[in-house]
């Protein structure tokens, strides 16, 4: 799990001669230090100064860290699915029925490979959304670290839509093929929205 793995640990096998961890579970992470990032912003943000939004920064809060969680998760299952991929890939195929039944199963496996990016596309929306609710009402000293978080969603994002669309030609079930197509579509409105995000924090701190 990648959640109970030392930082060190993790960037070792990240950068050794091994499939597993790659860029999807990278992307993952980056989604989870942005979620991480908007749950620190959120805490610094309560007391009387604050007391006419603590329920939006309550929710705020509770939003993040289980947007955390689910990208760590994400982060396990892409692991998982590229395993998966491999096997798929692995299948003999000197008979037609060994060969239809491998391409089926690199069919499914692709499918299982997307979903992951899909849901850290999805996660980095909201974090995004979490660091625009957060501009106006949270601690201005902390404001550089919603860029932050933005600037990690957005990468996130990007990342995630490149797994999606090398994956996607191996996808045989058109109607999964079409979801992952419009969830990689989804990324140019998240990106564009995480730069508002960095461009109205620096338009905080220049004033």
């Amino acid at each position: 799990m990648l959640s109970a793995e030392k930082i060190g640990d993790y960037l070792d096998r990240l950068s050794s001669r091994e499939p597993t961890p790659g860029g999807g579970a990278a992307a993952a992470l980056h989604a989870a230090q942005g979620a991480a990032l908007i749950a620190m912003v959120a805490r610094y943000s309560t007391g009387e100064k604050y007391a006419g939004h603590a329920d939006e920064i309550a929710r705020i809060t509770e939003s993040a860290d289980e947007l955390v969680a689910r990208s760590l998760e994400c982060a396990d299952a892409d692991e998982t699915a590229f395993g998966s991929m491999g096997d798929a890939y692995g299948l003999p195929r000197g008979t037609d029925e060994e060969r239809a039944a491998r391409k089926e199963a690199i069919s499914d496996a692709a499918a299982g490979a997307a979903r992951p990016p899909m849901r850290v596309i999805a996660i980095a929306r909201q974090i995004v959304d979490l660091a625009t609710e957060l501009i106006p009402i949270g601690n201005r000293n902390l404001i550089t670290d919603l860029a932050a978080a933005a600037d990690a969603a957005r990468a996130a994002a990007g990342t995630s839509r490149v797994n999606i669309e090398v994956n996607r030609p191996s996808v045989k079930d058109s109607d999964v093929a079409l979801g992952l197509s419009q969830s990689a579509d989804d990324v140019d409105a998240v990106q564009a929205d995480a730069d508002r995000v960095t461009e109205r924090v620096r338009e905080v701190i220049r004033r």
